[in-house]
């Protein structure tokens, strides 16, 4: 639950800033007409993003035997690519998507395009629905749905307030830091969740489990007792873990921290001005 609730204050929060940014904007230059074409998008990327995750999990819940682990695997493994391509996106795209938003906005009032504004709010909000909308359904497979689907009601209800805070009033949150830290912890159950993955996919047969069991720490710390459950959640625990399992968490690790070297190191190369002659 701890995991949903996270993912979805998270995602809910970009949503509502965005969502934010759109009507703050079209009040700035004087086009408050144009809301309601706003709250269609906003309102149709919900729906669509809803629709998604119901998808994803009849899908699921149709399937039997190694078909369902080869779906839930590959569910875990896509939202863990998803998570941390927004963890990096967001790291250096944050500072221009406000005015790269508002220019959007602003091409399609002055050129009277209703739905292409429409298209614009659909775009923002529905990007921050699919990656939700991924997450949680992978949160429901490592755990169960009941707890997922509370973990998320909470979620969006606690970041719809504060995002309406944030709009109608003094209230000011240091979005930097808000984000980083949060960033963090969904990389650590981003982690959990592609050793997971890994796991369905040697439980469906399609990768080899070579050493079964690595350690067993089971009896000290029941990974199905309600705190092995809650840091299967959140840092996929496992009591007792096969090689490649152990392998991939430590593998994940391993790339995020050369993978933001690096990334840091090409930004900061293309961002440099060569001296003139």
């Amino acid at each position: 639950m701890v995991a949903a609730l996270l993912i979805a204050f998270r995602e809910g929060l970009e949503a509502a800033l965005i969502v934010g940014i759109v009507l703050s904007f079209l009040n700035k230059i004087g086009q408050r007409r144009y809301r309601v074409y706003a709250w269609a998008g906003v309102a149709a990327a919900v729906l669509a993003s809803v629709g998604l995750a119901v998808v994803i999990q009849v899908v699921g819940a149709e399937l039997e035997g190694a078909a369902e682990q080869i779906f839930e695997g590959t569910a875990m493994l896509l939202a863990v690519a998803v998570l941390t391509w927004m963890i990096f996106w967001m790291r250096y795209q944050a500072k221009t998507f406000k005015s790269s938003l508002e220019h959007e906005i602003q091409d399609a009032v002055q050129s009277n395009r209703k739905w292409g504004l429409v298209a614009v709010s659909f775009l923002a909000v529905f990007r921050e629905g699919v990656e939700t909308a991924l997450f949680l359904s992978a949160a429901a497979f490592a755990t169960d749905a009941l707890s997922t689907l509370v973990g998320t009601a909470l979620g969006l209800g606690l970041a719809v307030g504060v995002g309406y805070l944030i709009y109608a009033s003094t209230v000011r949150l240091n979005l930097q830091q808000f984000f980083n830290v949060t960033s963090l912890l969904l990389l650590v159950f981003a982690a959990g969740l592609f050793a997971h993955g890994v796991h369905e996919f040697q439980e469906a047969g399609i990768i080899p489990v070579i050493i079964e069991h690595v350690w067993n720490v089971n009896p000290v710390l029941d990974e199905d007792s309600t705190v092995g459950q809650i840091l299967k959640t959140l840092v996929g625990y496992n009591g007792n873990p096969s090689l490649l399992e152990v392998l991939s968490y430590l593998g994940y690790w391993v790339f995020i921290v050369f993978g933001i070297r690096m990334w840091v190191d090409r930004k900061a190369a293309s961002t440099v001005i060569p001296a003139s002659a």
